[in-house]
């Protein structure tokens, strides 16, 4: 798969995680940043991931957040690590 495929799968994760109901606001919030941060190509993508997995790292120390949700963001990170 090709690097610009996984980043719009990892995006499209991004985006349902973003529209759990069950996700804290702060976290949607932060999500939605990350989102940001990962479409903007005036950035090398090295950058970018490395930016994304250090807020989704604080992300998941959030105790508001169901182990679920937690599990969905460290397959994020397991996913933008290899990118």
């Amino acid at each position: 798969m090709a690097k610009n495929e996984e980043l719009e799968e990892v995006i499209s994760l991004i985006k349902e995680l973003s529209e759990d109901f069950s996700v804290p606001r702060n976290v949607k919030k932060n999500l939605m940043v990350i989102e940001e941060i990962l479409r903007d190509e005036s950035k090398e993508l090295s950058l970018r991931v490395d930016k994304a997995v250090s807020i989704l790292d604080e992300v998941s120390e959030d105790p508001n957040i169901q182990m679920f949700t937690r599990t969905q963001i460290w397959s994020l990170v397991s996913m933008l690590s290899k990118l």
